[in-house]
């Protein structure tokens, strides 16, 4: 019997795997529904692991939700009424009127209707059977739905348990005017999930910073920034009073007697352990309480090794706080720090 339903990015499906068996050993992995999406068994009750995982989250896996109720999936859209019937009838017990819900739908496969369509319906009936306030936006309490042309799994949980409020740990971002990178992507996703609030006009150093998009996303949070990089930063922002741009590579500033900052981030193309290793020369120009954000970027094979090379490297002078491998990452995962 499927117990929930977890999701990674496939690229990195061993080091999730990994992580569910270190949690639950007696865990197996019964169907890939997509790439990355997988039905779990597990004699391990859903909640009592994903309290376990809200306490300390996995790296790799980025979403989970339980799954209380299995139908076959329906075969029309005029047939959404019958669904939406059995989450009331299923879920009315389970809900808490007092807390603002949400329905995520994810749909693998062909099927003739949307996700918004799901999600419409079973809202509608749930708000009028149970007097539920609907909150798409900050939802307390999540009904994940998961579609595919032969199943749909059904189930309630905490948002807090769900390890991502999105459907999927698919967190996406508006593109705005005047963006720089796709990279900007990773550090406004970066301080969502970790919850991160930087001080009011703060001192930021970004290493490795051109073209520009972290010092962008920076910037707009009100700090001012000392971007460090041989290359020359985007147009937009070479006129900006609050960024001193230095044309140095991270080495050479080491030595160029830096000043100290509230906050160090470094999104730059290097191996995991040198990287680690440049985070701690620079530790010594971070205020105590102070922030770093730094991306790893994994090879292709032996990235477990590499990855708990690098957070002892990191340990020497920081305490690990948070360490993700977020939507907008890639071959990397983003790691946060405090000194």
């Amino acid at each position: 019997m499927i117990s929930f339903i977890l999701t990674n990015d496939p690229d990195f499906n061993d080091e999730a795997r990994s992580e569910l068996q270190q949690a639950a050993p007696a865990a197996t992995l019964q169907a890939e529904l997509a790439p990355g999406v997988w039905a779990v068994e597990s004699p391990v009750d859903f909640f009592t692991l994903a309290e376990q995982w809200r306490k300390k989250p996995p790296v790799f896996i980025r979403h989970i939700c339980p799954v209380l109720i299995t139908r076959k999936t329906v075969e029309t859209a005029v047939s959404l009424p019958t669904l939406a019937q059995t989450a009331v009838s299923e879920c009315h017990d389970l809900i808490d009127p007092s807390q603002p819900f949400s329905v995520q739908t994810r749909i693998f496969g062909s099927v003739p209707y949307k996700p918004f369509d799901v999600n419409k319906s079973l809202s509608d009936a749930i708000k009028t059977a149970t007097g539920t306030p609907l909150d798409v936006r900050q939802p307390e309490q999540i009904l994940s739905i998961v579609v595919t042309p032969v199943q749909t799994y059904l189930g309630l949980s905490l948002t807090l348990h769900n390890l991502s409020d999105w459907a999927g740990g698919v967190r996406r971002f508006a593109r705005e005017k005047g963006q720089i990178s796709r990279a900007e992507f990773k550090l406004l996703e970066a301080l969502e999930v970790f919850n991160i609030t930087l001080p009011p006009r703060g001192t930021a150093l970004d290493l490795g910073a051109a073209p520009g998009g972290w010092t962008r996303v920076l910037r707009q949070k009100e700090q001012y920034v000392t971007a460090v990089d041989p290359a020359w930063l985007h147009n937009s922002l070479q006129n900006d009073k609050n960024v001193r741009h230095r044309r140095l590579t991270a080495e050479e500033y080491l030595n160029d007697y830096p000043d100290t900052f509230d906050l160090i981030v470094n999104d730059m193309r290097m191996d995991a352990r040198d990287s680690a290793r440049l985070m701690v020369d620079y530790a010594q120009h971070l205020y105590k309480d102070g922030t770093a954000i730094m991306t790893f970027k994994l090879p292709g094979d032996k990235r477990q090794q590499a990855l708990d090379h690098a957070f002892n490297i990191l340990r020497q002078v920081y305490t690990i706080q948070g360490a993700r491998q977020l939507f907008h990452n890639r071959s990397e995962i983003t790691v946060y720090l405090k000194r």
